[in-house]
C-alpha cells in the first residue's frame, strides 16, 4: 500500500520539484521508501531516482537536472517483501516498463506461477511486479485477471503511452487532472493542488449534491473543478496527447441458482472464507475492525478460525490473540459492547476500545477535513478516524474491515421498499403479506416510515413540500437561486429489471459504498494503515449480486444468507440482531447540548451567509427546532457545517495542505 503521483507533459521539459512537491504531500501513504522515475519518452529513456527519506544508495532527485517529459513518484508502505525489493518505482528487465502502484493483487502468487510458465523471470516476491509482468503478457487485459485493490499508473516507454487503471470496487483512490497539454495523477487531491498554476474552484454542482442529498464520490467529478477521479472498474490511457478513458468491469446480471438453500450458503461461505484467507497475507502485523455488526463480527470470527487453526499466517504477525479495535459510547443507544463482548468471549481476541470524545472533535476536524480532502457525511467518520489511530498505536499496519456486506446483501433498511415494490409488481401478494408482517414483528419502526415515504411521494406538489417541511426533512434552508440552478442530480438509468437489484447497483457503484471506501481509505493511510475489505472480493461480489432476492431479504430480515451460512460461527445474539449501527456517534445529541454553541457560531458567520448556499434565516429556524427536540435533522447540520469548515480550509486561503 502506497501513495502514488505522476506528470507527463509533452511541450515543455518538466522540473522534479514539481514530483517532489507532490510526493512529499503524500509522505502518509508510504513513509518506508521514496523513489522516483524521470523519463524522456520520446526517446524511450528512464532514469530511476531517490527521494532523501529512501533508505537505499543511488542518484538523487535532487541533484537530477536533464529535460525530461515525464515523472513517476512513489512512496512506500511496505506490506509484502520489506526489503529494498520492493522499492518503487519499479521496471521491467530491459526498462522499458515502469509502474508506481498502490494497492495489493491478492492472488499475485497464483498469477506468478502462471507467468514463470510463460518464460518471465522475477527479481522480488512483491505484487508489484507481478502487475509489471502481467502488462506485458497480457496488455490492458491483464485487469481482469487481478483480485485485489488497486490504482497504478504504468509507463510503456517502447508505446509512448501511460496507462492507468483502478480496481473494480473503487477501493483505492485515483485523481488525475488534464489541460490538454499536461496529466497529473495522484492517489490524493492536495498533490494535484499543489500542481504550479492551479486555481482553486469549487465545483458548485458537487456542493448542491452533497447539501441536498448527501451524495459524495457519485461522479467523477470532485469538489474541486478541474480534478476528477478515476471510477471504479475504469482504465486511462494517455497516447499521442489523447487520453481515453473505458470500463473493463460493471455489475451484471447474471443469475445464481442452486436448489436448495444450503447449497446458496455453503458457496457463499466457501467465497468468504477464501477471501478472507488471501487478505490476511502479510508481511506486517494484522488487526481487524469490529463494530459488533454483522460484517465486521464474521469476519472477526472466520479471520480467528483462519489465524489459528488454519495455518493461514505467521503467528508472530497476529501474537497470542487476534487484535480487534472497536469504537464504544457510554450513551447506552449508541454503544455497541454488548456484541462486541459477545464476539471476543467466543475468539478469545484481545479487544481495543476507543471511545470519541466530543470535546476532541474540533480540536481534531482541521486534520480530519485536510485529509478527506472533500465534505464527509457524519461525524461517525471521526470514530472510524479514532480507530485507525488507535491501532496505529498498537503497532497494527494491516486492517481487516466489513465495507461491502451492506451493499451486496440489501443490510440497509431502505432496501425493503424496492423489495417490497418488486413484490407487489410481481403480484405476489401472499408473499407481500409475509413480509409486511416481518417487518412489523421484527422493525416496527420501518413500516411507519415506510407509510410516511409513501404518504410524501403520493401528495400534491403544494402539500408535499409542507409535510417535508414537517418531517424535517425540506429544503427551504438552502438560497433560493443556488437550489434553482442546481436542483437534486439524477443517479444512472435503470440497469435491471428487478428494483431490489437496481438499488443495489446505486448504493454499490454510486451513493453509499464509494463514500464509505472514500472514508475508509484516507482515515487509515493517515495513519500508514492499509485497509482490506473480504466483500469486496470481486468473486464474492459477483456471486452476491446474482442471488435470488429471497437470499437477501426474507420474513422482514435482511442479509438472509450471511446470517444462515453463519450458524455456528457467529454468536447468535449477533447473528440474529436487527438492529443496525457500525462506529457510530451520537451527533444528534451533540447538536443539541456541547456543540450547540459552536454550530450557533458558524452558522452566524459572515462567510457561511456569503458563500451563496444558504438562506441563513432558515437554517437558524431548522437548528432552533432541531435543538427544541420537535426534528432530528442531525445529518444535514453536519453538512452545513462540514462544508462551511471544508471551504475554510481549501478556499478562503491557501490551504496548509502539509499534514
Amino acid at each position: 500500500m502506497c501513495g502514488i503521483a505522476g506528470i507527463v507533459n509533452f511541450h515543455e521539459p518538466l522540473q522534479p520539484e514539481a514530483i517532489r512537491r507532490m510526493t512529499d504531500l503524500l509522505r502518509h501513504r508510504g513513509p518506508n521508501d521514496e523513489g522516483f522515475l524521470a523519463a524522456d519518452v520520446e526517446k524511450g529513456v528512464g532514469y530511476p531516482l531517490l527521494g532523501h527519506e529512501s533508505p537505499l544508495g543511488g542518484p538523487a532527485i535532487e541533484t537530477f537536472r536533464e529535460p525530461v517529459s515525464a515523472f513517476l513518484g512513489h512512496r512506500r508502505l511496505s506490506i509484502i517483501d520489506l526489503s529494498a525489493s520492493g522499492h518503487g518505482p519499479m521496471g521491467n528487465e530491459d526498462g522499458s516498463v515502469w509502474i508506481t502502484y498502490n494497492g495489493e493483487i491478492y492472488n499475485y502468487q497464483d498469477l506468478r506461477s502462471e507467468l514463470q510458465s510463460l518464460g518471465h523471470r522475477f527479481q522480488s516476491r512483491t505484487d508489484t511486479e507481478v502487475v509489471l509482468h502481467a502488462y506485458e503478457a497480457w496488455g490492458v487485459g491483464c485487469l481482469s485477471r487481478f483480485n485485489g485493490m488497486w490504482a497504478f499508473g504504468l509507463l510503456d516507454l517502447k508505446s509512448k503511452r501511460l496507462f492507468c487503471a483502478r480496481d473494480r470496487a473503487g477501493v483505492k483512490p485515483f485523481y488525475y487532472r488534464y489541460d490538454g497539454r499536461s496529466l497529473c495523477f495522484a492517489s490524493e487531491i492536495k498533490p494535484l493542488l499543489a500542481a504550479n498554476g492551479f486555481r482553486i474552484v469549487p465545483n458548485d454542482q458537487l456542493m448542491a449534491d452533497y447539501l441536498l442529498s448527501g451524495f459524495l464520490d457519485h461522479t467523477e467529478e470532485t469538489f474541486f473543478k478541474g480534478i476528477y477521479q478515476l471510477r471504479p472498474g475504469n482504465y486511462l490511457v494517455l497516447e499521442n496527447e489523447q487520453v481515453r478513458i473505458q470500463p473493463y468491469w460493471d455489475l451484471e446480471a447474471k443469475e445464481v441458482h442452486f436448489d436448495r438453500d444450503e447449497e446458496y450458503e455453503e458457496h457463499f461461505q466457501e467465497l468468504l472464507r477464501d477471501s478472507i484467507r488471501l487478505r490476511l497475507r502479510s508481511d506486517v502485523p494484522l488487526g481487524t475492525c469490529l463494530s459488533g455488526g454483522l460484517d465486521s463480527s464474521t469476519i472477526v470470527c472466520l479471520a480467528n478460525q483462519l489465524m489459528f487453526n488454519g495455518g493461514t499466517i505467521d503467528r508472530t504477525l497476529v501474537g497470542e490473540r487476534q487484535k480487534t479495535f472497536s469504537s464504544c459510547s457510554e450513551i447506552p443507544d449508541y454503544d455497541e459492547r454488548p456484541y462486541i463482548e459477545e464476539v471476543v468471549r467466543q475468539t478469545g481476541a484481545e479487544k481495543n476500545c476507543v471511545f470519541p470524545d466530543v470535546k476532541n472533535l474540533f480540536h481534531d476536524l482541521t486534520n480530519l477535513i485536510r485529509h478527506q480532502e472533500e465534505p464527509f457525511g457524519s461525524t461517525s467518520i471521526y470514530a472510524q478516524w479514532c480507530v485507525m489511530r488507535l491501532a496505529r498505536e498498537r503497532g497494527v499496519t494491516v486492517m481487516l474491515d466489513g465495507q461491502g456486506g451492506d451493499e451486496l446483501l440489501a443490510g440497509y433498511p431502505p432496501a425493503f421498499y424496492p423489495h417490497l415494490r418488486q413484490i407487489f409488481k410481481e403480484a405476489r401478494l401472499l408473499s407481500l403479506m409475509e413480509e409486511i408482517q416481518g417487518l412489523w414483528r421484527r422493525r416496527k419502526t420501518l413500516p411507519d416510515r415506510l407509510l410516511m415515504s409513501a404518504l410524501i411521494s403520493a401528495a400534491p406538489s403544494g402539500l408535499k413540500t409542507s409535510l417535508r417541511k414537517l418531517t424535517g426533512h425540506g429544503t427551504n434552508w438552502m438560497e433560493e437561486g443556488f437550489r434553482k440552478r442546481y436542483s437534486r442530480r439524477l443517479l444512472s438509468p435503470r440497469k435491471f429489471t428487478h428494483d431490489l437489484d437496481n438499488y443495489l447497483y446505486q448504493i454499490f457503484r454510486e451513493t453509499i459504498l464509494p463514500s464509505l471506501l472514500h472514508y475508509e481509505d484516507r482515515n487509515s493511510m493517515a495513519f500508514s494503515i492499509e485497509a482490506r475489505l473480504p466483500f469486496l472480493d470481486y468473486r464474492l461480489v459477483e456471486f452476491a449480486f446474482g442471488l435470488p432476492a429471497e437470499q437477501k431479504i426474507r420474513g422482514g430480515v435482511s442479509k438472509a444468507i450471511l446470517r444462515n451460512s453463519m450458524r455456528g460461527v457467529l454468536p447468535e445474539a449477533v447473528r440474529t440482531r436487527k438492529d443496525k449501527m457500525g462506529f457510530v456517534t451520537p451527533e444528534a445529541i451533540w447538536f443539541r447540548t456541547v456543540l450547540k454553541n459552536t454550530v450557533t457560531e458558524i452558522i452566524a458567520s459572515e462567510s457561511f451567509s456569503e458563500r451563496g448556499y444558504f438562506n441563513v434565516r432558515e437554517v437558524k429556524e431548522s437548528f432552533r427546532r432541531h435543538c427544541e427536540g420537535k426534528i432530528n435533522i442531525s445529518a444535514t447540520i453536519w453538512r452545513w457545517v462540514n462544508l462551511e469548515l471544508w471551504c475554510r480550509t481549501f478556499v478562503d486561503q491557501e490551504p496548509a495542505l502539509a499534514v
